[in-house]
């Protein structure tokens, strides 16, 4: 009789302990980003939503914020780290102030087309920068489609590197921007994303740089005139999560994540670049002058821009500038 109750109060106990450890708690998310509603990002955060919803039974439930509703780039990038915030997709550019080697990602007319930057970023390059990011209070899940960033501006078509010369072209908080438009001798001005469809519209600045996509939801075409296909660097969307947030998951929660995660990647490349192709168009119907850059000029302006990519990767962890030769050898094969 003994050992019989003795039994029962083990076993009481074991349900005890494993009650709350088994028993998945509800999670709001709270998801910020920087684009409008209908851009490819959004609808990335919408694929997440849904998947992770599924995959929890209803019990991770993602909110989300777009349009610099949570603050700009760093503004969300300090929530993330202080736990405020849970989840953000910026532009991989705005982490070179906490890991300088994310700036191997920005340097001008590394890769050629979107297989060379998908096998970059999903590749051993794009896992090393990942790896730097928990001690600096960030986990990423993988990276998403932002495009091939390209130049508008009031003045003039950009055909060559010379009719950048004097050009005032708000860039992203970034050195390697910065150098890079330093190089063609345009006059590059940080600022905010936020801020920019106002400097524009006043004047404050000649110009900008963005992905297609992200020019048109953000009616550029109402402020530029000339649309011009440089295609000067490849931009990816990083899916952060606050790691103060990600430590307080159980494992199978924290799986369910990079699960939804991996799923959306594939639908939101898919989508962000069918909205690229569309959006050439959709600027022209709204009045933009468009014109592409020749190939060859291409390359001779990636051998103006070249010293600024030697002069920072010098600066970067030589094997992770190692690594990144190898790779861009390994996938322009």
């Amino acid at each position: 009789m003994r050992k019989t109750a003795c039994l029962l109060a083990i076993a009481s106990l074991s349900l005890l302990l494993a009650g709350p450890a088994s028993a998945q708690q509800e999670r709001v998310i709270r998801f910020g980003h920087l684009n409008n509603a209908d851009h490819p990002v959004s609808f990335g955060v919408k694929r997440f939503g849904e998947l992770l919803a599924a995959k929890s039974g209803g019990k991770m439930k993602v909110m989300e914020f777009p349009a610099s509703q949570l603050g700009n780039e760093l503004q969300q990038q300090s929530a993330l780290q202080g736990g405020v915030q849970q989840m953000s997709a910026p532009a991989t550019t705005s982490l070179a102030g906490i890991v300088k080697e994310f700036g191997l990602v920005d340097f001008p007319f590394a890769v050629a087309n979107f297989a060379q930057a998908d096998a970059l970023l999903d590749g051993p390059l794009g896992q090393a920068l990942i790896a730097k990011l928990p001690d600096k209070g960030l986990v990423a899940l993988g990276y998403w489609d932002l495009g091939f960033r390209n130049v508008t501006n009031s003045k003039r078509p950009i055909t060559r590197a010379e009719d950048l010369d004097g050009l005032k072209l708000r860039v992203i908080p970034n050195p390697v921007f910065l150098d890079t438009f330093k190089a063609f001798k345009a006059n590059p001005v940080p600022m905010p994303f936020a801020e920019l469809y106002g400097a524009l519209e006043a004047k404050a600045v000649d110009g900008q740089e963005n992905p297609f996509a992200v020019i048109l939801s953000n009616k550029m075409f109402e402020v530029q005139k000339y649309v011009s296909a440089t295609n000067h660097v490849y931009a990816a969307n990083i899916v952060l999560v606050s790691k103060k947030f990600w430590d307080q998951l159980a494992p199978a929660e924290q799986k369910m994540m990079h699960d939804a995660a991996r799923e959306t990647r594939d639908y939101q490349r898919q989508v962000s670049r069918a909205a690229a192709q569309r959006a050439v168009g959709e600027l022209q119907a709204k009045g933009m002058q468009f014109n592409e850059v020749a190939v060859a000029e291409q390359k001779r302006m990636q051998q103006i821009a070249q010293p600024v990519a030697d002069r920072f990767a010098a600066s970067y962890d030589p094997a992770m500038v190692k690594l990144y030769n190898d790779e861009l050898a390994r996938i322009r094969k």
